[in-house]
């Protein structure tokens, strides 16, 4: 464990919202989501003021309105979120060169050698977020630590306007005071089952065996062991390689006709190509995925050994997958298409196939964990 590293983990507080309000003076102070407001809508993003009544991202936005009766929907507009972004990451890069976005609104820096020459890191991340605050109007919350889990976590520890340091000496104490829903990659289900297993903070995770946690949660259970003990030695990487392109939808009445369901498979493939060609992607597999009414969820691939680039091609294989799905008694939810399986950096052989879906904020997208 290499606890020489400096790493920072930059997260700006609620972006998407906390952009609409600077943009319109009359939002700043109320509860405002932003979201597709409709039956079947999400919140992307809750301010502070409408997370008091229990609004929250990945939320059905009726359920939003029924929680805050005064909720204000906005739609969202990522040409604008990304442009803040961009912003945000020329900042960083004054700094480092080593910057691993996650997402519009969050990354990782290593900056064990920085370009302004500072000893410590918690000096740099105060500077990012007083100029990120100069330069957008917006606050932005850092953790800073010896790794990327203990990072993570510091940056959502004192939010908003936040920023908490933990130092390698401090950091097992620090780890095992840790409600167990405070570690990265423990979503509500995952922390259901570890209630259940009677773990409830990151000195009770620590006492469980690797054996334990890998057989309950297989190869995150070696991550879940190791951050137990403060171990992380995941590199801050920059170089992101796409494994696939997709797109899906989620519909406001769901689809059990076979027509309709031809139908929104062909508009999805005519998105998917637009895609392929904006982002010159190439890739050898299919995949189909299907959300059903009770959201379970399949998916269904089909590998090809002609890169896969045309209509003339991916219809008749989307078609062919679609054949493998029974609707009848389950109507379906959500439709999706991804092209992955792209050609190896040194030849065209097949890769092993990982579905990565890009643009997560449709219109009609869906966030049930």
């Amino acid at each position: 464990m290499d606890t020489t590293r400096k790493i920072i983990h930059i997260d700006m507080d609620q972006f998407f919202a906390a952009v609409e309000q600077r943009d319109d003076p009359s939002l700043r102070g109320l509860p405002v989501a932003v979201g597709y407001d409709s039956e079947r809508g999400v919140v992307s993003t809750a301010s502070y003021e409408a997370r008091k009544f229990g609004v929250h991202s990945a939320q059905s936005i009726q359920v939003a309105k029924r929680l805050c009766p005064n909720l204000i929907i906005v739609p969202a507009h990522f040409d604008k979120y990304k442009v803040v972004s961009h912003q945000i990451r020329d900042i960083m890069q004054d700094y480092t060169d080593l910057i691993e976005p996650l997402s519009l609104d969050e990354a990782f820096l290593d900056v064990t050698h920085n370009k302004m020459g500072m000893e410590l890191a918690v000096d740099i991340a105060k500077e990012i977020k007083q100029r990120i605050y100069e330069e957008t109007q917006l606050t932005s919350s850092a953790g800073v630590s010896y790794c990327k889990f203990l990072a993570k976590v510091g940056s959502d520890y004192r939010k908003p306007n936040g920023l908490c340091t933990i130092h390698p000496d401090r950091a097992l104490d620090f780890i095992a005071q840790l409600r167990i829903e405070q570690f990265w990659l423990v979503g509500k289900k995952t922390a259901e089952k570890m209630h259940k297993m009677g773990i409830y903070n990151g000195a009770q995770l620590r006492e469980y065996s690797l054996q334990g946690l890998t057989a309950a949660f297989g190869k995150v259970g070696q991550l879940f062991y190791d951050f137990a003990r403060g171990i992380d030695n995941r590199p801050v990487v920059t170089d992101w390689i796409r494994k696939s392109v997709g797109c899906e939808r989620t519909y406001e009445h769901d689809l059990s006709s076979p027509a309709a369901i031809t139908i929104e498979l062909y508009h999805i493939l005519l998105e998917l190509l637009d895609r392929l060609h904006r982002t010159q992607f190439q890739g050898y597999t299919l995949t189909l995925k299907v959300k059903f009414h009770d959201f379970t969820q399949i998916t269904r691939s089909i590998t090809s050994t002609d890169l896969l680039l045309t209509k003339e091609q991916l219809l008749p294989l989307s078609k062919q997958l679609m054949q493998k799905v029974t609707f009848d008694q389950h109507p379906i939810r959500l439709l999706g298409l991804s092209v992955g399986n792209p050609p190896s950096a040194d030849n065209e052989t097949l890769t092993p196939h990982r579905e990565e879906w890009i643009d997560q904020y449709l219109p009609f997208e869906d966030f049930d964990e």
